[in-house]
């Protein structure tokens, strides 16, 4: 496996933004869970920067944990490494038996290997099959969405998750050639997108098949749903003082997690109340301003650094009961 392909984003500051809470010295070592293990590039930070911390890694990517498994292995049982998606994050910590951990990290979007991997069919840049499953064991790829969803289906698909304008255009253009004979790889949809398009807009924002490619993926491996159940869950596993840092790569990803961090952070009183009750207090302390974003020298190291957008939270207060 080359190492160069892999350089984790934004890794310095989602050190900075957790070291607090992993540096904290008490009779049970720190916990921190890397929900996105993905090549082990943040764990193997983490691991490294607090040595007395232990680490729960999950993927829902067998080829991901076999990986990076070999590449944690020199921290023996400090770090566990777990095949679940990230919402299954409490009964994750309940079967380990950890009621609460100093600090979670989350890294969205997909992983350097799975683009990497021409047969996955996750880049469009290269011909593939069109499966763009994270776990390969389990759900529907990305050629039976296409061949199979309804036109307006498809179309909310393109426009939510991959802000495609020209959606509709596009999806008229998928359901004319699957009757014709049902799509199997990646090149011929790229194609259809390109002679789906008006020449403006194939001027602009890069590759014209990102934006649909980008939304399949999300579909297939029902991203959004399953971020919006598991940032609140991550949330209620930090202990008081534990910190939670989230990369996430696209408008609807950071502003699902703006909402929560946002909701944590807000005092919930009724208006008129001379005195705040404890239950009504924030339960978080932001810890960034809006997101972060990369520098423009990471960004020149790393392209897949430049949408990325950093948000970190602190737990301030226990959850009433």
């Amino acid at each position: 496996m080359s190492q160069t392909r892999h350089v984790p984003v934004m890794l310095q500051r989602c050190l900075d933004l957790l070291a607090p809470a992993l540096e904290a010295t008490g009779p049970q070592p720190p916990v921190v869970v890397d929900c996105t293990l993905g090549l082990g590039g943040h764990s193997e930070a983490l691991l490294a920067a607090f040595p007395a911390a232990r680490l729960v890694a999950l993927d829902r990517d067998k080829e991901a944990l076999r990986l990076s498994g070999e590449r944690l292995a020199p921290y023996g049982d400090r770090a566990t490494l777990v095949h679940a998606v990230y919402d299954e994050l409490p009964e994750v910590l309940h079967r380990l038996g950890i009621p609460k951990v100093q600090g979670v990290l989350f890294d969205l979007g997909v992983s350097s290997m799975q683009l990497d991997e021409a047969d996955r069919g996750f880049a469009y840049a290269q011909d593939a099959p069109l499966d763009m499953r994270m776990d390969q064991t389990t759900g529907i790829g990305a050629a039976e969405v296409l061949n199979t969803y309804p036109p307006g289906e498809l179309v909310r698909i393109l426009r939510a998750y991959g802000e495609e304008k020209q959606a509709k255009r596009i999806v008229s253009a998928v359901v004319r050639e699957r009757e014709r004979e049902p799509f199997t790889n990646s090149a011929r949809l790229v194609e259809l997108i390109r002679d789906s398009l008006p020449q403006a807009a194939k001027r602009t924002g890069g590759n014209p098949a990102k934006r649909t490619f980008q939304a399949l993926r999300i579909e297939v491996n029902g991203e959004l749903t399953v971020l919006e159940r598991a940032v609140p869950a991550a949330v209620r596993s930090l202990a008081v003082g534990g910190r939670i840092a989230v990369l996430s790569y696209h408008s609807l990803e950071d502003r699902l997690v703006k909402q929560v961090f946002a909701a944590g952070a807000a005092n919930t009183a009724p208006p008129g109340l001379p005195v705040v009750p404890e239950r009504y207090q924030p339960r978080l302390k932001l810890l960034t301003r809006g997101a972060e974003l990369p520098t423009e020298e990471e960004v020149a190291e790393n392209r897949r650094a430049a949408p990325a957008r950093l948000r970190g939270a602190q737990r301030i207060r226990e959850e009433e009961r």
